[in-house]
């Protein structure tokens, strides 16, 4: 059985006020291409489907075309669960219909996780989809008054199903969570934090029992603790901190019980994200400019000294899709410089770590404190999710 495991299409997405749905489109062309060349049975889609809870209406046709040409005219089994960004609601409507298809949407969490059952040479193939939930949808649900974070839901929700796993039969999990081993996994500015100060992370270890675990939630592919428990990625990169990272879907052949190959095939986007440094004189020269895609989206790093005259409206002329502008501070030395470096990539518990540093001259906030702070952001973040 050849599976492609995806997720966090983000379909819908602004990136700098800039719709991507065209971008997405070419991918996903691209991506049902790769679907007949490889001949899959199974197409994984693991989470942050829609970019918000309430999809614009060219994102809800894209997502519609691409599931009709996958399931109805190749005729491959998709298996769909809904990320922090979903509706779950909204994503499981209709899904009774299309289960006879062969379109498995799992938007909302159950207590008792029937798997998608499916069958190759080898006998079946076990999927357990597991939406996203916040942790106090969890508590409800399994009635556990004890739990209070992402890592204790997960165990809740996983402990049933790994209890009675038939270990003879290939088993696959594919859940949306942020699933740490030993290290903690790299992460991008445009994934959204589930919670703040650590209380998101899962345990890999949970997810040990399965043949294959198919993960979203990171944009940047990659395995966390074996070579079975993997993130896809997302489907393109959106925004500057992921400009480096090699954008793929992960493609499983899956043998016999404990035989299986796993490879990544990296995808071309119709406009890359990248970032470019220079002199303006520098990168305004066609011996520069003509090694790139001048149609990508660029955030540009302007490094000359002194006053420049409409740098960006020069820049657009070369560069159509110029996304930002920085200027390096070449005078900017001492304490005020080196502070502004590292406020640089500091994630919002961080930030708000240094504020209140500034604000109240003592090292550390009290716990009640940085309490009320986790509430009113994971306030916002849930209001934003369902604007």
């Amino acid at each position: 059985m050849k599976i492609l495991h995806t997720g966090d299409w983000h379909i819908g997405k602004l990136v700098h006020g800039l719709h991507m749905t065209e971008d997405q489109e070419y991918l996903l062309q691209e991506l049902i291409e790769l679907l007949k060349t490889e001949e899959v049975d199974v197409l994984i889609i693991a989470g942050d489907v829609y970019d918000r809870s309430i999809p614009p209406t060219e994102a809800v046709e894209l997502l519609d075309d691409v599931l009709s040409k996958v399931v109805l005219d190749l005729g491959i089994k998709v298996i769909m669960i809904s990320g922090n960004h979903d509706s779950p609601d909204r994503l499981d409507f209709g899904s009774k219909l299309l289960r006879d298809r062969g379109l498995h949407i799992v938007g909302k969490l159950q207590k008792r996780i029937e798997p998608v059952i499916l069958e190759d040479e080898y006998g079946e193939v076990h999927f357990y989809p597991i939406p996203f939930s916040e942790p106090a949808v969890v508590k409800a649900l399994y009635q556990k008054d004890a739990l209070t974070n992402h890592d204790m839901a997960m165990k809740t929700v996983l402990a049933p199903i790994t209890e009675k796993l038939d270990k003879k039969i290939r088993n696959i999990c594919i859940s949306h969570a942020f699933v740490v081993g030993t290290e903690e996994p790299e992460t991008s500015e445009s994934e959204r934090p589930l919670s703040i100060g650590g209380s998101e992370y899962v345990t890999a270890e949970y997810y040990h029992p399965f043949d294959y675990v198919a993960l979203g939630h990171l944009h940047r592919p990659q395995k966390v603790s074996k070579e079975s428990i993997r993130y896809a990625g997302s489907l393109l990169k959106y925004s500057f901190s992921e400009a480096k990272q090699k954008k793929s879907v992960t493609l499983i052949d899956l043998k016999e019980k404990g035989e299986m190959t796993i490879d990544e095939r990296v995808l071309k986007p119709w406009r890359d994200l990248r970032v470019i440094e220079g002199d303006l004189e520098d990168l305004m020269n066609p011996e520069v400019y003509s090694l790139g895609n001048t149609e990508d989206y660029i955030h540009a790093i302007l490094t000359d000294p002194g006053s420049l005259y409409e740098p960006m409206q020069k820049l657009r002329s070369v560069y159509p899709n110029i996304l930002q502008l920085e200027r390096v501070r070449m005078e900017l030395l001492g304490d005020q410089g080196d502070e502004v470096v590292e406020m640089k990539g500091k994630n919002p518990r961080e930030l708000f770590l240094e504020f209140y540093r500034k604000v109240t001259g003592e090292e550390e906030p009290t716990k009640e404190a940085l309490k009320y702070f986790s509430e009113v952001y994971e306030e916002l973040e849930r209001e934003e999710r369902d604007a």
